[in-house]
């Protein structure tokens, strides 16, 4: 019989689990996270754990917060088990518990106020973020919109702001005001130099109230660029199950990733910081070389092994790796139109980080799903894929490929598999996805057209609008197979 977790309970686990060497007590909140989900848990709070367990940094535990309505019944589900977390890190051949303990508090999701008093107390020096790739507001060009209706209405409403930016803004006016000295504004969020992003999206938000504060948050708050990086499926009934079952722990929100963990990190805190490098944390000059490589190869290879995937209705990633077609067109297409586009990394041997994500990409136990990766693509597709198309234009390289995916993605929203199979919903825009899809088939300018935010002018670009067509012609023609066949071939399409 699983023992249901919380804080009374941790002795009553089986011995194979590991557990907090530190006492809750002993703790105290030195960073307030918005963004509370599965990544942030089995990345950040799992530093932080480690950190802890040394008996370092016990004045940086994690407080979180959340400004969506859903979030409360994630914040219900971790109070019910004192915001403990069971980690399960899976690879082929090994897998092992833990439970989590560097949160200490989780504020009421969506209360304004609430949040902005904590983000005013001294004792809060870092402000971390995971709120997914599309919550920074950006247009086609990766620029902060100020005229998004979230962000007008904060604008409008400084003092009882909606968004993350509203609130950060509203929080860092309170500590002015009081005479304390900002925080460190921290983004852990899977987007090209995110601290900047970060940045812009807060400073963009200031502007539209005050100006003068606008200009004073520029000059005197941090924000530093990282690069974060494991892969953590969602939780479903398969994880709650497998953690009762094989490890005798009853968690409402366990969190399952594999055992490969990184982060690498500009370090710019002025207010200071937990010790992170004792626990693996690479801090550099400069991020951005590490950065690209891992967009581009791992959330790039991700995209391409996705939407054939789930055009040919294949469940787990893993799987699609198993696929001789899908496997061979990520490789041909990481090695012709992905390793183009990325400078040296100190310290990295490119081609050797390439077999490393094929391996964990085929990691058969971490139960990672294609659906999973193919959710939110008209966040993801401008951010990873549409960036790359760009730069094999400039230098005047191959886009067969980067074009493929696009016409796979395009396909996907379609909203059926090459089977028949209904696919749900899987992106904020779904419907006007699927309308354009369905437009698209018989003329493919109007997917890119239809699409300003993803593609902006790479639209009215010939060769990559010639190669699109051609790409999405076929695959409706042919089938994925046939098409994949093709491009392997290296013959038309």
């Amino acid at each position: 019989m699983a023992t249901p977790l919380s804080l009374n309970t941790l002795d009553q686990l089986p011995e194979t689990i590991g557990k907090p060497s530190y006492a809750r007590s002993d703790l105290s909140g030195g960073i307030l996270h918005f963004g509370v989900g599965n990544f942030h848990r089995a990345h950040q709070a799992t530093y932080l754990h480690q950190l802890f367990n040394q008996g370092k940094g016990h004045d940086w535990a994690i407080v979180g917060a959340g400004v969506m309505e859903g979030d409360k019944r994630a914040r219900d589900v971790l109070a019910a088990q004192d915001w403990l977390t069971t980690l399960v890190e899976q690879e082929k051949d090994s897998s092992g518990a833990q439970i989590i303990g560097s949160m200490v508090d989780y504020l009421e999701p969506a209360n304004a106020q609430a949040i902005i008093a904590k983000l005013a107390d001294p004792a809060i020096r870092i402000v971390s973020t995971t709120i997914t790739e599309g919550g920074y507001f950006l247009d086609a060009t990766d620029t902060f919109d100020p005229t998004h209706p979230a962000i007008a209405h904060d604008g409008e409403n400084p003092d009882t702001p909606k968004t993350v930016f509203g609130m950060i803004v509203a929080g860092l006016k309170a500590r002015r005001d009081a005479g304390h000295a900002p925080f460190t504004i921290m983004c852990c969020d899977n987007i090209p130099h995110n601290g900047n992003v970060t940045r812009n999206a807060v400073v963009g938000t200031a502007r539209l109230s005050d100006r003068d504060f606008a200009d004073w948050i520029v000059t005197n708050v941090a924000f530093p660029n990282s690069m974060v990086d494991r892969i953590t499926p969602a939780t479903s009934d398969r994880e709650r199950q497998i953690a009762a079952d094989e490890y005798g722990v009853q968690d409402g929100w366990p969190v399952f990733c594999e055992g490969f963990i990184q982060w690498v990190m500009e370090d710019n805190f002025p207010l200071g910081r937990p010790e992170l490098e004792a626990v693996g944390v690479e801090f550099v000059e400069d991020v951005a070389p590490f950065e690209l490589m891992k967009l581009r190869i791992l959330n790039g290879g991700h995209a391409a092994i996705a939407y054939p995937g789930g055009l040919l209705d294949i469940h787990f990633v893993h799987e699609a790796m198993e696929h001789p077609l899908i496997n061979a067109y990520l490789a041909k297409l990481t090695a012709e139109e992905f390793l183009p586009g990325v400078p040296p990394v100190p310290n990295t041997d490119t081609s050797e980080y390439q077999k490393l994500i094929d391996r964990r990409f085929s990691n058969p136990k971490i139960g990672d799903t294609i659906r999973r990766l193919c959710l939110d693509g008209s966040n993801r597709q401008p951010k990873f894929i549409v960036p790359q198309i760009r730069d094999a234009l400039a230098r005047g390289g191959s886009i067969t490929g980067l074009a493929l995916e696009s016409a796979l993605w395009c396909r996907y929203c379609y909203g059926t598999s090459e089977s028949g199979a209904v696919i749900e919903p899987n992106d904020p825009n779904w419907d006007m996805l699927v309308a354009t899809s369905a437009k698209a088939k018989d003329d493919p300018q109007t997917w890119l057209t239809g699409l300003p935010a993803v593609y902006g002018d790479l639209a009215q670009n010939e060769a990559f609008s010639t190669a699109f067509a051609a790409a999405l012609n076929a695959l409706w023609t042919d089938g994925t197979a046939a098409v994949l066949t093709k491009y392997l071939e290296d013959q038309p399409l």
